[in-house]
């Protein structure tokens, strides 16, 4: 791989070299590799293909759960959560001890300890992550999803981006399976809160406990307004509101 210098910037592929633009600017590689077809029949490839029939399981459950949360996941979320998603999907698919190679999956990873924990605490938005978002105990209550922050007072036990004005608190208790895509989301009424000195303990109870079987997630979201005339304005278009799944079970 070698960088294009040149006032013409070009993509695409001419003869054996290929033009793309990367994060670091417009690139040029050699084309060559292994023939799709040959990945496919080969029995040289077997495990190439066992690696990739898994790694698309992993990231289509990356997928089912970022569309399970969409309410809470739009506007707290970085532009790389779904490859940092997949990363982690893997490391759940992997506890898999009961699938063949090639087969092993996130529904049967997730029911283990391990491959919970390796999802546990997981962060949408890589540039607010909750703990240094909040610093106050979080008390998680997984029998009915409800959350509670006690003598929470907004200037000095959260973080705050500079500009806002109020903070909003919701909390989610999702429950998904992997195998077949059902999910049920249940969130809590929104807690609005000025930044100030008043101490309050804040309760984020689910409407409901979900429906279904599968894996239950709980999360918890902060979001940040700017007051302006009596109307609150989302602070920066969300770009340091905070997500994250806090228990797995």
């Amino acid at each position: 791989m070698a960088k294009l210098k040149s006032l013409i910037k070009v993509q695409g592929t001419l003869d054996d070299l290929t033009f793309y633009k990367g994060r670091d600017g417009y690139l040029v590689r050699t084309k060559g590799g292994v023939s799709k077809s040959r990945i496919a029949k080969d029995p040289a490839f077997a495990r190439t293909r066992e690696n990739g029939s898994e790694f698309g399981l992993a990231a289509s459950s990356g997928r089912l759960l970022r569309r399970a949360i969409l309410d809470l996941m739009v506007d707290a979320k970085d532009s790389l959560v779904t490859s940092r998603l997949t990363r982690v999907m893997t490391l759940v698919k992997n506890e898999d001890a009961i699938s063949p190679r090639g087969e092993r999956n996130v529904a049967i990873g997730i029911t283990t300890p391990q491959g919970q924990l390796a999802l546990r605490g997981f962060n949408f938005n890589n540039r607010a992550i909750m703990s240094a978002v909040i610093l106050s105990d979080i008390t998680l209550d997984t029998a009915t999803g409800e959350i509670v922050i006690a003598d929470f007072t907004p200037t000095q036990r959260m973080h705050a981006p500079e500009g806002s004005t109020h903070v909003s608190l919701t909390s989610g208790f999702l429950n998904l399976d992997f195998t077949t895509g059902a999910k049920d989301l249940r969130l809590s009424p929104i807690t609005n809160l000025p930044i100030d000195h008043t101490t309050a303990t804040v309760t984020l109870t689910p409407s409901a406990v979900p429906v279904g079987t599968g894996a239950q997630c709980y999360f918890l979201k902060v979001a940040f307004y700017q007051e302006v005339n009596g109307i609150q304005y989302p602070l920066n278009n969300g770009a340091y509101n905070a997500l994250q799944l806090l228990e797995v079970l």
